[in-house]
């Protein structure tokens, strides 16, 4: 999924050598410290830091709400210190000793709260940090749990691994089916990390039809990352947004599936065509000379990959595996209000009375669980299996807790409806044209500070979604925007681990896989900001 922690940004002091003593230079002295990017988390406990620290000396106020939840134009007040407050009068106190003191309140109310004079104190928000994030906290472990339990069988590999053999006489059509189930894994669950597992099978396939390195790399990267793009119910990215703007993950679904079946054909066709110039003459390789010659000296004609039949334990497996994923889109969409909405009808169909974060966690754990069964891998087998699924997925977890934590700060101390209010007169002119687009544009230099896609939209959401409603533009559209920036940033990051290993695994240069990537980008970047033209003005 696209919501790592950045683990290919840690810092390391001094780059070891092969026995695993510190390397150099060749002159004996110690090689350079290598400057990183810091990870998502520790980005996001330095903004939590600094939000903290601003939330003392920014005024606090409030807006008055409408039946919906949402801030109403023109209404924001500011709320005095409790120092400076007349009796019975609803105030801010920002001194420290109210800080710690709130600090061991229970439940939980963030660093500080509103209180009167009366020392009775209201919380914007008595979530706290992890109350308020519990659900999609327990549900990304859940999910990691279910798809290292299934990678475990080897049944998506071997069933990639079947289809690449069965279509190793049509490669246009197989470049066109890998792609296509890449997206599939991308648009409903982010798929991402995983694909690192499938540069060992498809470089030497590629290189069998007469296709170079960087296909594929690129039937990977651009097949998964155009789905991430088109999130159509990712639960990671469109989820969490969705969940911090207070919307379905329902909302905006049309013009997500629109942009799938743009984005996706249009990345299979840019691909096989720079697939059809390779095998036509090959010195028009990006990666042309960059391996010794016998490298890649395999071509169109050679004994295909050595792939093993799928057992029926492992076809068992991807039954319950897709099984699973379509039960979550099933239940995660309101098909009763859409079916109202197209037909005015009266029946209803048979749809989960209720179905979220929570159902869904225990689906994908029990799902995790036959399939443990069904593939033998034993009680003590599923068992450590899950556990080592959910804690490779800890860190992402984690980094939705420090997003939202940042959130908590902000609300228990009334400084985001001034944030707000600052904003307001700013976008309250703008057509809804040009504020979506704006809400694509801003989220893509904070998709670079903040890679997870989690992470990322529990920070930015609560500012944006209410920001659109002062726009008039629907929180879908702002959601969207979100969404559309952190996939489009996910296909260069150099602070991706994915990325970067990935080309390594592959044995791409970065700076050949850009230079491929640029003028896909640029036509994507048009599409994008069309869309939210367009989606916004309908």
């Amino acid at each position: 999924m696209t919501d790592d922690v950045n683990p290919g940004a840690s810092d390391a002091d001094v780059e070891p050598g092969p026995s695993g003593e510190a390397a150099t230079d060749g002159s004996g002295e110690a090689a350079p410290k290598r400057m990183k990017f810091p990870t998502a988390l520790t980005v996001l406990a330095i903004v939590l830091g600094v939000v903290w620290l601003a939330s003392f000396f920014i005024p606090s106020g409030v807006y008055e709400l409408d039946d919906t939840g949402g801030p109403v134009p023109g209404t924001y007040q500011e709320l005095p210190e409790c120092a400076d407050a007349a009796p019975d009068v609803q105030c801010v106190d920002k001194s420290i000793a109210a800080q710690f003191k709130l600090l061991w309140r229970a439940p939980p109310t963030g660093l500080y709260g509103v209180q009167s004079t009366s020392t009775q104190y209201v919380s914007a928000d008595e979530e706290g940090f992890l109350y308020g994030s519990a659900q999609i906290f327990f549900f990304v472990l859940a999910v990691g749990a279910f798809i290292t339990v299934t990678m475990k069988t080897g049944a998506i590999e071997v069933g990639i691994g079947r289809l690449a053999q069965r279509f190793s006489k049509s490669p246009v059509i197989l470049v066109a089916v890998l792609m296509t189930i890449f997206a599939l894994g991308g648009t409903s669950y982010g798929m991402w990390e995983e694909t690192l597992g499938f540069f060992a099978l498809l470089v030497p396939l590629v290189l069998a039809l007469g296709y170079d390195r960087m296909v594929a790399v690129s039937i990977i990267f651009l097949g998964a990352g155009t789905g991430v793009v088109a999130s159509t119910v990712n639960p990671f990215a469109t989820g969490v947004a969705s969940d911090a703007a207070g919307i379905s993950i329902s909302d905006g679904l049309g013009l997500r599936v629109v942009l799938l079946l743009i984005l996706v054909p249009l990345a299979i066709g840019y691909v096989v065509l720079y697939g059809r110039r390779v095998r036509s003459d090959p010195s028009r390789s990006l990666v042309a000379g960059d391996l010794p010659a016998e490298a890649d000296a395999i071509g169109p004609g050679a004994a295909p990959v050595d792939v093993p039949e799928l057992t029926g334990r492992q076809k068992t497996t991807l039954v319950i595996f897709f099984g699973a994923f379509l039960t979550m889109i099933y239940g995660f969409i309101p098909w009763n209000d859409l079916w109202d909405t197209f037909f005015d009808s009266e029946f209803p169909l048979p749809t989960f009375d209720s179905f979220y974060f929570t159902e869904a966690s225990m689906l994908f754990l029990v799902a995790a669980v036959v399939i443990g069964v069904i593939s033998k891998l034993g009680e003590e087998g599923t068992v450590n299996t899950i556990v080592a699924g959910a804690a490779d997925f800890l860190g992402a977890a984690l980094v939705i807790v420090a997003a939202r934590g940042i959130t908590v700060v902000m609300k228990n101390t009334y400084i985001t409806d001034t944030v707000l209010h600052w904003m307001e007169d700013s976008v309250s002119g703008a057509t809804a044209s040009k504020f979506a687009v704006g809400a694509f544009l801003v989220n893509i230099p904070i998709a670079f500070l903040v890679p997870s896609s989690s992470g990322h939209a529990a920070l930015v959401m609560p500012i944006l979604a209410p920001l659109s409603d002062f726009a008039g533009v629907p929180r879908a559209m702002t959601v969207t925007g979100f969404q559309t920036a952190s996939g489009f940033v996910n296909f260069l990051t150099p602070t991706s681990a994915v990325v970067m290993g990935g080309l390594t695994l592959a044995k791409v240069r970065y700076d050949r896989y850009l230079r491929f990537l640029a003028p896909f980008l640029g036509i994507v970047l048009v599409i994008l900001i069309a869309a939210m033209a367009i989606g916004a003005s309908l």
